[in-house]
Parts: structure tokens; C-alpha cells; sequence
């Protein structure tokens, strides 16, 4: 809202909040004569900018969690606990795909290759009861890290060891997609850390090795995190149109050249077979690389190495396009995490008997085992609302196109066993800005964009019934009081970005994981937690969007977070068995949402305008409203006070356009409050000591003191209301009126 200058303005009596008179005087600015300033709601018919069913709308996500949190949380009375909060259907997220794994989301299964190993499809009709499920690592992998791997696990293509390669993903080839591999290039990216002078490249090629590719330098300062700002620029020697495989050693330019990014763009592919041998062809189709080496040659003609060649993160990262998910019983497996098993999950009775949002892994996995796992599930019964399709494709940094070629195929391999499966994604990672990829033939940067596009191309966009997203909107580490001014912004900006991208109008949005940061810290438990998730539900559902998910949904126990503050994902305060010591913020912010604010177990619910301009003075919203008419009959406003010292008196003042008049909550009104007064964390106390031996160095050791005083409840009260009824709002809190209405 714009001022007038500071000589016409009048002071209202509280919190130095100014207005113009004239605009007070039209009714424009919300200043009351009383005092109190005022939240109007637009119940003009016509007017509301959602409806949704809270039974249907209002869920939570259960991610890989360990192995000990399974066993204990998804148990009768820690469920009820967690019950309490309100939360009704259930997402199941899926990690593999993060972690560059194969999902064996069955112990039990067969393997691709007689010998046993290969491809790995998981039993459809197994009677044994999966209590967990585990990710095996790929031994192709060509990925240093990633934005699901960030200090676990290591490339292939700069390990130092040429026994071992990378190979990209077969069902990315002509093969599987019907199109030529020209429109499905892979690639992978050297980053030598800093600007260097290089004229030459070594590649040891595996089977099949690429007979047509580029090697190309960027000229911007990240191409993966900066896609946009820069260019690939081929080097003058680095085309290549006969590749024949073997150890080559290419001069790139007659003199060398500054560069810090390196990319091998290949186009056409030997389709030779790799060391699995040829009766399978998934081994005889792609991309595979022993190692590279990159440097300078001189005058002598020694080639002098610029890399680190280690199996560990220290070695020259690399990235890859794809990986082929071929694997072996003995890779890797990390027994101390799990999903949670499909047996346990349903049966524990976390989904509260309502359908489950189910995943696939798609990015390093195979149709055949996600087509499995379906016929699984529906042979037990267990019943299913949606199937996302792979996790986070923009944190892996694949491809739209790409992505797009192994949805429609696994969707294909899903159709097959049930056509009437609701599937959709790409489940992006929590992001606030466009997701941009290097421009394409037609110059487009979008990667949603170009994803509906090739669906479009290809006359399938019919298989894309809901798309999905994750928000994380703050950056780990780097969270101030402001930051909780941003929220209603942030969740609008991005549900319209995606709008823009051209996501049809009727097609659901669903938010499907959620929290402050992806990293954890002291903030998830102070009061600041419970306030954005309040704003945050509120601003989603007010974008329009159809279903959210809070996430996570299960107790786990404090881990070292940002600035060594400790944190956690979840709602409770565990001891070292697990068993819930209290409730946090964000449980009682559940509660006032699920249970105040919404009708529980109620039907449809209509959510309408509501605006508040109690500011700061640096243009910052104090107070959000978001106001909804229950099944019930009542009006319900849900109010965050996000002035961490100062309270707000407010009139609630109901607008319908087409009739002269307002309309205010009168007769007994019910009210729920929680907020700094009623809640407030105390962190661990301890002792600065820099070289603390690694054995104390642990997160109970470290943060045992941490706690919650006071930790609630909410307070409530039921009393009668008038049309000039002033609500206080404390600081730093929720506050939930609900009433009926009086005659305009």
C-alpha cells in the first residue's frame, strides 16, 4: 500500500501503524476509530479462490528414515501420538533416486542375468511380510555429487581405476524410445575447480563408446547451478564423426585454452556390448566410459594430467547425464536407513485406512520392477490415490527431454497393469525460481516447459494427471525473523511460475513435501517453525494449489544442523528409544490448522479472499489472514501474528459486494490461541569445546538439554461476540476465530 507524505498522515492509536485520513475515510485502509485495525473478507459469491475437502487435501510424508525409527515409530502409540496433529492421507517419498540407487523395494525378486545380477524386478506375489526396503548403488555411476549425493559416493570417470566405468541409462536409447539417439544426447561434464589452460583430452572408452560427440568448454561460472548464463562453445578441434573406441587422445586447439567446465556431448553410439556380455541389450545400448584425462601437451608431445583421479569426493567431479541402473547383490547398501516396507506401511495404520500417494523409482530403475510393484500393491489390496513417477530429475540434473522418454515408457509398463492409475510428478526439488536447462534448438530454458512439450509432441499428455512439487523455500543456514514475512510471496510466485510454464488450468498441483529449509536446524523448533507453517498452508491453499503434504510425518530424533544448532524434520522430541519426551511448534501449528481452523472429518470447505495491512513500515505483512466457510456453517479465520513482540487488536469485518453492509462473527464465537505464550524452545546448553573427542561428538551427547518451556497447549475459549468485537492477536502467534455470521 503507498503513503501519502509524512505531513498528511494520521497516527493510529497502536503500534505505530500511520494511514492517510482520506483514505481511512473511504474505508481503504484498515484503522479503525477504535483503535483496532481491520481483516476483511470477501464472501462475495463468485469470489473464493479454492474449495477443498481437508480429508483429501491436508496430508503428510514418510521419507527413508532408520532402520530403528521404523521399528519404533510405526507402532500403535506412537501413531496415535502423532494422529493428534491432524494430518489425514499419506505421501510415501521415494529416496533412491536421490541417492543414484536401485530400489529393491522387495527383497525378493529375480535377476536380469542367470548368473544373478543385472536388472533387478522385485516379486509381485511374494507372501513374506516387507518390513524394509533398501537402495543398492549403482556401480556405472558417473556422478561425483549431486543435489541428493552432496559427500556420498564418487564418479567412475575420474576414480582412477579403468576396470570400473560409466555407462548411461539403455532405456534413454532408440531402443526403448523409438526416436533416433540424436534427440536423447548424453553427456558428461568435468569440473576442474578452477579456471585452467588445457589442449587436450584423453578418454578411455568402454563398450559401447560414442562415435559421434563434441567436446565443448563453458564460458559462464556454473553451467549446473547457472545453466543460463553462459554458453557451450565446441572446441575448435573437438568435433568428432568417426570416434572408433579404445584410448583416444585428442587435441582440442592449436593453442590452449582457458576453461573450467569440460563437456563430452555424445550423439551416436557404437551399440557394442559392454563386459555383461550381449544377451541382454540393454548392455549393448548407450554411452560408457573408463576414464578421462584432461590437460595440456607439450612441445615434446607428453601429455601432463590436470586431474585428480581417486575413488572418493576428492576426485575431479564429474557429472553425468544418466546411469545405467545395472547393478550386482553385492553393491553397496546402506543398512542403517530404509524405505519403510509396503507391508508395514499399510498394515502399521499410518495411512489411517485412506488411499496412499505411492512412488516409483524411475530415474535409476527399470519399467518392469515399477510395474511389479504395482501389481504388488493391488494384489494386497492396499489401496492407492496416486503414483509419482521418480523423485527430484532437476536435483539429478537430467534432462528434461529425457525425463519426459522415461515417463512415457515407464507409464506404458504401468498401463499394462492398470489403466486407471492416476500418475503424475516430476516431483521437483524445493525450489523459488523457474527450474532453467540449457537452451534447446528453440532457445527454451524452462524444464517444465520443455517436459509438457515433449508429452504434447508425442500426443500423451493425457498420462500426466497431476503434476507435484516439493518446498523448501529457505536457504539452509541462512534463516532470519524476515524470512517469515516471505512465505504467502514465495508459494505464490512459484504456483504461478508453474502456471506459466504452461501447466493446463485443470490439472491438480500437488505439494508433496515440505518444510523450512533442506537442512535442519534450531529454527524447525522455535516458534518460527509453527508460524510458517501456518502461513505456509494457508498461502498454498489460497494460490490454488489442491493437495499438500507436511513433511515428516514420523518422530525422529535431534541431528546436527545448521550453525551447529540441533534439528529435526519432525514434530516431536524424542529420547534415544524413540519415545515422544514432548510435542514442538510445528505438532500445535498442525493442530490449530487441521483441528481449529479446518472442520475435522468435515466435507467441502470454501476458502475466500481475506487481506490485513498491519505492517512494519519496511513494507513487511504483520498479520496474514486466511478465512474459509466450514461444512459446519461457520466462518473460520486462521490470523498469524508474525510481530515477535508486539500484539495486534484487529476487527473482523465480512464483505459480500452485491449488498450494502458488513457482516461480523457475532453470538458465541470459539477461539483458539498459540503463540509465544503459550510455547517457547530453550536450546542445548554446552560448553565451547573446538576439539571434542569424536566418540562425545554425537547429537544426544551434544544436544541432551534441548527443550520446549512452555510446550503448550493451545488455549481456547468459547465466548459472545459483538459487531464491534475487538480480537487481540499476542505476539508471535496463531490465532483462530470461527463463528456464524450476523444479517448484513
Amino acid at each position: 500500500m503507498q503513503f501519502l507524505a509524512p505531513m498528511n498522515r494520521a497516527r493510529c492509536r497502536r503500534h505505530d501503524v500511520w494511514t492517510a485520513p482520506a483514505l481511512l475515510a473511504a474505508g481503504s485502509l484498515l484503522c479503525s476509530v477504535l483503535g483496532a485495525q481491520t481483516v476483511r473478507v470477501d464472501i462475495t459469491p463468485g469470489h473464493a479462490v479454492n474449495h477443498f475437502v481437508p480429508e483429501q487435501a491436508l496430508g503428510s510424508g514418510v521419507d527413508r528414515i532408520p532402520v530403528e525409527a521404523i521399528d519404533r515409530d510405526l507402532t500403535k502409540p506412537v501413531l496415535d501420538r502423532v494422529f493428534q496433529a491432524g494430518w489425514h492421507p499419506v505421501t510415501y517419498r521415494q529416496n533412491t533416486d536421490l541417492a543414484v540407487e536401485a530400489w529393491h523395494w522387495n527383497p525378493e525378486g529375480t535377476w536380469s542375468d542367470p548368473s544373478g545380477q543385472g536388472y533387478f524386478t522385485g516379486s509381485d506375489h511374494s507372501t513374506g511380510f516387507i518390513r524394509h526396503s533398501f537402495g543398492y548403488a549403482l556401480p556405472h555411476r558417473g556422478v561425483t555429487r549431486n543435489d541428493g549425493t552432496g559427500t556420498v559416493g564418487y564418479s567412475r570417470i575420474t576414480d582412477g581405476d579403468e576396470n570400473t566405468y560409466w555407462k548411461s541409462n539403455p532405456y534413454l536409447t532408440s531402443h526403448f524410445t523409438g526416436e533416433d539417439d540424436a534427440l536423447h544426447p548424453q553427456w558428461v561434464i568435468l569440473d576442474v575447480a578452477n579456471d585452467s589452460l588445457v589442449d587436450t583430452l584423453k578418454i578411455a572408452w568402454a563398450e559401447p563408446y560414442a562415435k559421434k560427440y563434441l567436446i565443448q568448454y563453458w564460458t559462464g561460472t556454473d553451467p549446473i547451478h547457472n545453466p543460463t548464463h553462459g554458453t557451450w562453445i565446441t572446441f575448435p578441434l573437438g568435433v568428432i564423426t568417426d570416434g572408433a573406441g579404445g584410448t583416444v587422445t585428442l587435441q582440442l586447439s592449436k593453442a590452449p585454452q582457458v576453461a573450467r567446465f569440460i563437456r563430452i556431448w555424445m550423439t551416436q553410439s557404437s551399440n557394442t556390448c559392454d563386459t555383461h556380455g550381449s544377451g541382454d541389450p540393454r548392455n549393448c545400448a548407450g554411452y560408457a566410459i573408463r576414464e578421462i584425462y584432461l590437460g595440456t601437451t607439450s612441445k615434446d608431445g607428453v601429455f601432463h594430467d590436470l586431474l585428480r583421479h581417486t575413488a572418493d569426493q576428492e576426485q575431479t567431479a564429474t557429472y553425468s547425464s544418466s546411469i545405467d541402473p545395472w547393478h550386482t547383490p553385492d553393491s553397496a547398501v546402506n543398512k542403517n536407513e530404509a524405505q519403510v516396507g509396503f507391508d508395514l506401511f499399510f498394515q502399521s495404520g499410518v495411512t489411517q485406512g485412506l488411499p496412499a500417494m505411492m512412488p516409483i523409482a524411475m530415474l535409476y530403475d527399470t519399467p518392469d520392477n515399477a510395474a511389479a510393484e504395482v501389481r504388488y500393491l493391488e494384489n494386497h489390496k492396499y489401496p492407492i490415490s496416486y503414483i509419482e513417477m521418480g523423485e527430484e530429475a532437476d536435483g539429478q540434473y537430467m534432462l528434461p527431454e529425457d525425463y519426459a522418454a522415461l515417463y512415457l515408457e515407464y507409464a506404458a509398463a504401468l498401463r499394462k497393469v492398470d489403466p486407471n492409475l492416476k500418475l503424475g510428478g516430476p516431483s521437483f526439488q524445493g525450489v523459488n525460481q523457474d527450474i532453467e536447462v540449457w537452451p534447446d534448438a528453440q532457445s527454451r530454458t524452462s524444464w517444465l516447459g520443455r517436459f509438457l512439450d515433449y508429452l504434447k509432441q508425442h500426443d500423451r499428455m493425457q498420462e500426466l494427471q497431476f503434476f507435484s512439487f516439493e518446498h523448501y523455500p529457505y536457504e539452509p543456514c541462512r534463516i532470519s525473523w524476515a524470512n517469515l514475512y516471505d512465505e504467502p510471496e514465495l508459494i505464490g510466485h512459484i504456483m504461478q511460475v508453474w502456471r506459466n510454464d504452461g501447466l493446463p488450468h485443470d490439472l491438480p498441483i500437488y505439494l508433496t513435501e515440505s518444510n523450512l529449509s533442506s537442512s535442519t536446524s534450531e529454527t524447525y523448533m522455535d516458534i518460527f517453525g509453527g508460524l510458517w507453517l501456518a502461513d505456509y498452508i494457508g498461502s498454498y491453499l489460497n494460490a490454488g494449489g489442491n493437495a499438500v503434504y507436511y513433511f515428516h510425518y514420523l518422530p525422529l530424533k535431534m541431528e546436527r544442523g545448521c550453525n551447529d544448532s540441533a534439528g529435526t524434520f519432525g514434530m516431536f522430541k524424542v529420547g534415544a528409544d524413540y519415545q515422544i519426551e514432548q510435542p514442538l511448534s510445528q505438532f500445535f501449528a498442525s493442530q490449530m490448522i487441521n483441528r481449529e481452523w479446518l472442520q475435522s472429518g468435515g466435507g467441502e470447505h470454501t476458502l475466500v479472499p481475506a487481506e490485513t495491512d498491519v505492517d512494519d513500515g519496511a513494507g513487511h505483512h504483520l498479520v496474514t489472514a486466511y478465512a474459509v466457510q466450514r461444512p459446519d456453517g461457520e466462518w473460520s479465520v486462521m490470523l498469524i501474528n508474525k510481530d515477535q513482540q508486539n500484539s495486534h487488536k484487529l476487527h473482523l469485518a465480512f464483505q459480500n459486494q452485491q449488498a450494502s453492509g458488513e457482516s461480523a462473527l457475532t453470538g458465541t464465537v470459539h477461539e483458539a490461541i498459540f503463540g509465544s505464550g503459550q510455547y517457547h524452545w530453550l536450546p542445548a546448553h554446552r560448553d565451547f569445546n573446538a576439539h571434542q573427542p569424536q566418540a562425545l561428538n554425537t547429537a544426544a551427547n551434544i544436544y541432551v538439554d534441548g527443550k520446549a518451556e512452555p510446550d503448550g497447549p493451545a488455549v481456547t475459549r468459547n465466548f459472545e461476540a459483538q459487531k464491534n468485537t475487538e480480537y487481540d492477536l499476542p505476539p508471535a502467534s496463531i490465532v483462530v476465530i470461527r463463528g456464524k455470521l450476523s444479517p448484513q
